[in-house]
């Protein structure tokens, strides 16, 4: 069961995911949550210091895709400034939105990782999909109100995740 929330690489921040590593992959696609991912889940449009990131991304041809459970308004504020494409009211860890961002996408299965910072949407999503995925801590100790549960669950597995050998250090970290 734990496998189903066991990412293939962690780290402590989408900083750390730079596009040589994601190359060193065959990563051609990154699917990245927003809220606690990249920004504050209260901050409505994105800092420099994550313009710099997507920027980089695909400077080196990699495609940038956001995926948010959160409703289209609050996503589109943040996305359309940027010009990335996005899926809001994903329903992560529902499959729908997975099968919407391959077909924009175009690539295949092995090139794409999801980026997120929750295990019971993120990284269960992405498994179920059967796509890689990364674990970012979150941006902010606070959440939403519909995240709390969810975090107090992640707690636990996390917990025995760690027990089991998932490598939580400085850097990006591939679990295999």
């Amino acid at each position: 069961m734990l496998r189903r929330f066991t990412p293939t690489a962690y780290t402590k921040s989408f900083r750390d995911i730079t596009p040589e590593r994601l190359h060193e992959r065959g990563i051609r696609a990154v699917i990245t949550d927003l809220d606690n991912t990249l920004i504050e889940w209260d901050r409505a449009h994105a800092t420099d210091e994550v313009i710099a990131w997507i920027r980089s991304i695909e400077s080196a041809g990699i495609q940038v895709i956001l995926m948010s459970n959160n409703n289209e308004e609050r996503v589109n504020i943040f996305a359309e400034p940027l010009g990335v494409r996005y899926i809001a009211r994903a329903n992560k860890p529902l499959q729908g939105a997975y099968k919407k961002a391959r077909r924009m996408l175009q690539v295949q299965d092995s090139e794409i990782v999801c980026v997120g910072d929750q295990l019971m949407t993120d990284i269960l999503g992405a498994n179920r999909a059967r796509l890689q995925s990364i674990l970012v801590l979150p941006i902010v100790t606070s959440d939403a109100k519909a995240t709390k549960f969810n975090r107090f669950v992640e707690s636990k597995i996390m917990k025995k995740l760690v027990r089991q050998g998932l490598q939580v250090k400085e850097g990006l970290v591939w679990n295999n």
